[in-house]
Order: C-alpha cells, then structure tokens, then sequence
C-alpha cells in the first residue's frame, strides 16, 4: 500500500504518526509519502517540505507567506497527480489539505481527511465544498457525524486518541509527588491559556478568583502550568502580585497539573477535554475583545463553548464567558466543586460516560476506515 499524507501541524504529526503504525502493522510494506514532522518520519515518512513551512495561525502570517505556502501545494499536488497513491490522508489544517484533497480527487485520487473542521458550530456551507473533496471523512467526536451525514458525505467515527491514551483514573497522588506538591492539601490547578492574548486577559481575572477563594479557605493551594518559558516570563511578575496565595508555578507538564488538582478552573480550549478525560469538576472562563467576541457571536451556531458541555449536550460544567467573566463568579462556581458537592459528582458522572465513549482504539479505528476505504476504491465502489 502506498499512502500520501500531509500534516501542517505538531498536533497533526501525533495524529498522523498513529494511524501510520497502525496502518503498517495491516500491511508491513507501507510506502509513505507527503509532509509530516517528527512522529511521521519515525514511521517512514520522507517528508518533502519541512512541516514548519506550513504551522502558520492568525489572519496576517499566512498572507505574508502565501507565495511559499502555494508553491508547496502546487508541488505536492503535482507529485500526487504523477504518481496516484491508493489513498491521500489529509490531516487537520483544513484551509491547505482541503483545497489540494479536492483538486487530487477531481484526478482520480481517492482522498481522505482526519479531524472534521467545526462545520457544526460555524461557516456550516464549507459542508459542500468538504462533499467535493473527499471520499471519507474520519471524525474525532460522534456527534460531528450527523452534518455528514444530512449532506450524504462518508463519515467514520474513530474516536478520540487522548481517550485511548489517559487512563481511565488519573492517579492524584502520584501527579503531585511529581510535581512537588503536598499530598493532601486542598488543590486548584489554574490554566489561563497558552496564547499571549489568553494569558494576558485571563491570568489576572484567575489570579484574583482564587485570592477570594482564599479567603475562605486558608488552606487552599495553587499551581499554574506555563506552557512555556516565554508564557512563564509573563505570568510570575502577575504571580508576585499575590504572595499570600503561594502559588506554585511549573513550566509545561498541564496534565500532571491538572491530575494533581482537586478542581479545574481553565480557558476553554482542548484542555477541558484533559480535565474531562482525567476526571477533574472544572469552570471554564473566556474573554476576548469586544470586536471579536461579536463576531464570534454573529457565526457560531453551538450554545456551547466547552467541549465537554458540547460533548454532553447539556450545560454540565460552568462556562463564563466575557461579561460574565468575573473573578467573583469564577470563585462562586468553584467553591462547590473545591467541597466535592454534588455539582462535582455529576460532572465526574458524565466525564466517565464521554471517556467511555471516546475510547475506540483511535489508530486501529482510523486505519480500518482508509484501509476499507482502499478496498472499495480498488473494487470501483
């Protein structure tokens, strides 16, 4: 089997990386080719371009690079065309691989694409033209399915990997002998982003919610994960500000943060399905500027911003967003969660059900639906 891939993203390249070793164990001869970083050129990949020319965010640093950006394109598509692979697996980066999956296609490429763009929540017409570009779309999350469906667009479920990877119960006492940390103190772990903006808007309305959390409870502790040593840079002179918390700060390692913690109070993002996955009763808070939080506002479609309220269709864990944003809000809605009420039990109820559902052995899962879907396309179905 000989397979195109391309990832644009570090978080791509983990995706990518699993579902090649899965798809070389089906068949031991597996010829790779395309883009990827270092996890995918572990599994044999050559990659064409370094996968950095492409991990480009925002609105200004991708039309800066555009001439490069479509010069790879261009190059990749061409390869492709010239020498048709069984199947082309594009991942993530949906602006760049969805382009170049359907102009593949339309030459007789069968194409694929792993992690579903947020068709669900926003820009819902970009359904079409994903029905142009594929041949099997391969979602992380079981309710993106139905939009495909609805649209008669090829759809697998395959689960997400962070479930096959966290344990079904995170060991709170081994996070924290870890980390340093008290074994039995009372712990809140606070994750105001991993972007300058986040960290910037979110990190001091965090730091004084636990100050008023303090207050009732003296024996309350802190840790605040960095995600790097530039975010750690900005936060401890916020840090310092508040001596009385003791506030124990760590570079990276936000998982064994969060395992550590009694509760969670963090920006929405990918690391409320961590805490959900291990188990941790969470608020999540979000601001932005006022510009974008209205235009936020005139194009998303879901009622929720917390993936694991969205996984739950219901509004399980506290989101306070922009005006409700508040240091005394945040606080109101961790005491409970701090005192393991039943607002905590019911969180970690529903945690468990969406860890379960989750769990579908990610790479096996994926590498079955490409290579199922190879089997159809050789037989012309």
């Amino acid at each position: 089997m000989r397979i195109g891939v391309l990832a644009g993203e570090p978080s791509g390249d983990i995706l990518g990386a699993r579902v090649l070793a899965a798809l070389r164990m089906r068949f031991p001869n597996l010829e790779i080719e395309g883009i990827g970083g270092p996890l995918m050129e572990q599994q044999g990949l050559d990659s064409m371009f370094p996968m950095d020319r492409l991990s480009v965010m925002g609105f200004i640093e991708p039309l800066k690079r555009l001439p490069e950006l479509l010069r790879i394109r261009s190059a990749v598509r061409e390869h492709f065309s010239s020498k048709p692979p069984d199947i082309f697996l594009g991942i993530d980066s949906p602006d760049f691989n969805l382009r170049l999956e359907a102009q593949l296609r339309a030459r007789g490429v069968t194409t694929a694409h792993l992690v579903s763009p947020s068709v669900w929540a926003w820009r819902q017409r970009r359904i079409h033209r994903i029905k142009r570009a594929v041949d099997l779309m391969l979602c992380l999350f079981p309710f993106e399915t139905a939009i495909y469906r609805q649209h008669d667009v090829p759809v697998c479920y395959v689960g997400h990997p962070l479930a096959d990877e966290i344990p079904t119960q995170a060991d709170r006492i081994a996070a924290r002998s870890a980390l340093g940390l008290q074994p039995g103190a009372r712990l809140l772990a606070l994750l105001p982003g991993s972007r300058e903006g986040e960290v910037r808007l979110l990190a001091p309305l965090f730091l004084r919610a636990a100050s008023l959390l303090r207050r009732t409870d003296p024996t309350l502790r802190f840790v605040l994960p960095a995600v790097s040593a530039a975010r750690r840079t900005e936060l401890e002179p916020l840090v310092a500000a508040y001596p009385q918390l003791d506030i124990t700060v760590v570079t990276g390692r936000s998982r064994e943060v969060m395992a550590a913690s009694d509760a969670v109070l963090l920006a929405s993002g990918t690391a409320t399905l961590e805490a959900a996955l291990l188990k941790r009763p969470m608020v999540v808070a979000y601001c932005m500027g006022a510009l974008s939080w209205l235009l936020l506002k005139l194009l998303v479609k879901t009622p929720y911003a917390a993936l694991p309220n969205i996984l739950a269709g219901r509004a399980l864990v506290p989101e306070l967003l922009q005006e409700r944003a508040t240091p005394e809000a945040m606080a109101a809605a961790l005491e409970p969660l701090l005192s393991g009420s039943e607002a905590a039990s019911g969180q970690l109820r529903e945690f468990t059900l969406i860890h379960d559902a989750l769990r579908q052995d990610f790479g096996e899962r994926a590498a079955a639906a490409l290579a199922a879907l190879v089997d159809r396309s050789a037989d012309g179905g």
